[in-house]
């Protein structure tokens, strides 16, 4: 059993596991680890919390230990840097014309490598551009492209639903978002109102699939007819968070609508109805040639 870590090495990055046996950490405590570029810093995100390691499982680098003074003051140095190395980049991008927005930059602890991320709507050659960033701050530069969605990521913000992106809280990757996801959630196909901040479909889409899937799985589609306590009618709506499915009856010029709890309603073939809900044991007698629901 070894005691596990979560850790950012930005505000709202992808989080990395180290374990911490022999220490008492707590949520943004600095820490030292041993990274592919060399030592870094980075924060405490979550609670340590005890794992049992498999053989199988990659191999967990246990931190180096909490960060001292100089460290730290080292560190807020490096964001500094990070801040006017933008600047100057930017400066760089106007003089030369080039079709790109920078989104950030992210300095080496040692200082030795700057990436600097950014946003194109297509292919940019910037060859020339690296020069003068490497004789600008004699370090390794790199340059990376990014999507919209990473850019939502980097810059963060506030979601239609009032609370911080989920990209820049807790995601640690983005899943596949598509409009299938709406349908089958009844959404209004509305780019206003399906999109994110990135300007792409919502990642919260993909959060209730599966109680979806399962609620399309035992409940009846728009269209089908039905048994309920005042007699046979047509479903016109199902709402598939409540379960509640809306019916129909025509009656005369006037046509009356009724809610009721899937649970007390019989489909007009009985086998259609799910064996696990509380009604199967209550059907109503078959229609001879009524359609299936």
């Amino acid at each position: 059993m070894s005691k596990i870590v979560n850790v950012r090495f930005r505000s709202a990055g992808k989080t990395y596991r180290f374990s911490c046996d022999g220490y008492t950490l707590h949520v943004g405590d600095a820490v030292m680890v041993k990274t592919e570029q060399g030592l870094d810093l980075a924060h405490v995100c979550d609670e340590p919390y005890d794992a049992d390691i498999k053989g199988s499982e990659p191999e967990i680098v246990p931190i180096k230990g909490l960060a001292t003074d100089s460290e730290i003051k080292l560190y807020d140095e490096k964001c500094a840097k990070e801040k006017q190395a933008l600047v100057t980049c930017n400066g760089f991008v106007e003089k030369r014309g080039l079709a790109m927005n920078l989104v950030d930059c992210v300095m080496s602890f040692d200082g030795k490598k700057i990436t600097f991320y950014f946003t194109a709507d297509g292919r940019v050659d910037f060859r020339e551009l690296v020069k003068d960033l490497a004789a600008a701050f004699h370090s390794r530069i790199e340059l990376r492209q990014i999507g919209s969605r990473d850019e939502a990521k980097l810059i963060g913000g506030i979601g239609m639903c009032g609370r911080e992106l989920c990209c820049c809280t807790f995601l640690n990757r983005f899943a596949t978002v598509n409009l299938k996801l709406a349908r089958s959630q009844g959404l209004s196909l509305n780019p206003g109102k399906l999109n994110g901040a990135c300007g792409r479909l919502m990642c919260c889409l993909q959060f209730e699939k599966e109680a979806y899937d399962d609620a399309h799985s035992r409940l009846p589609v728009t269209g089908k007819r039905i048994r309920t306590p005042e007699g046979v009618g047509t479903i016109s709506d199902v709402n598939y968070i409540q379960e509640l499915i809306t019916v129909k009856f025509p009656d005369g010029s006037d046509i009356q609508m009724n809610k009721y709890p899937w649970a007390e309603l019989e489909p007009l073939n009985p086998e259609l109805k799910c064996s696990s809900c509380p009604a199967r044991s209550k059907h109503y007698p078959d229609d001879e040639g009524s359609d299936e629901d």
